[in-house]
């Protein structure tokens, strides 16, 4: 197993300390060649319009895709990587900012049978809405289902689809480890 963490902005840095409490190495991926080998890659949350510019700006995008199609990477993406996660063919799209603007951010507890008190911080985070099957474009036309592991006041806030995990919220800011704990063993 190979970790990376997309590290071109946002909250790159609340990722690594996750994952060195969890005693698991990982690469800062900020270059194509930084892809070699990868099994996992986290997408921090961040603003995704400026991750993407910048990921197809270091032609890092296709690489992703090409990677995703060929089954060989499991992506975690949280807010603002979740975006991203719909944009390469995710079962689920978004409304940006659907738990409302900066101001409106917000720390609570989830429901989750997977996940008993878990908590997750909202900062302009995105709304899931996954559709009963995935979408046309997904690279899991296979047969993939997404998989609600998480909600906040009845709606999904943290999903998976296949080889995709994506949270609404901020596990890595709040310190929780679960979630990543379930990317990466699970997976």
């Amino acid at each position: 197993m190979k970790v990376g963490i997309l590290a071109l902005q946002g909250s790159v840095t609340e990722h690594a300390k996750i994952l060195h409490n969890l005693r698991t190495q990982f690469v800062l991926v900020r270059s194509r060649e930084d892809f070699q080998d990868l099994t996992h890659l986290i997408l921090p949350g961040g603003e995704s319009t400026t991750m993407e510019k910048l990921l197809k700006k270091f032609e890092m995008w296709d690489e992703i895709l090409r990677q995703i199609q060929n089954d060989n990477l499991k992506v975690f993406g949280t807010c603002a990587g979740a975006i991203l996660l719909a944009k390469f063919g995710a079962g689920w799209s978004v409304q940006r900012n659907g738990f409302g603007a900066q101001q409106a951010s917000f720390s609570t507890v989830l429901k989750s049978k997977t996940f008993p008190d878990l908590r997750g911080v909202f900062i302009r985070a995105p709304r899931l809405k996954p559709p009963s099957k995935p979408p046309s474009n997904s690279p899991l036309e296979k047969g993939g289902e997404t998989e609600v592991l998480a909600t906040f006041e009845n709606e999904p806030v943290l999903v998976r689809d296949g080889n995709f995990l994506g949270a609404s919220f901020h596990p890595e800011i709040a310190g929780e480890t679960r979630v990543h704990e379930f990317f990466l063993q699970k997976f």
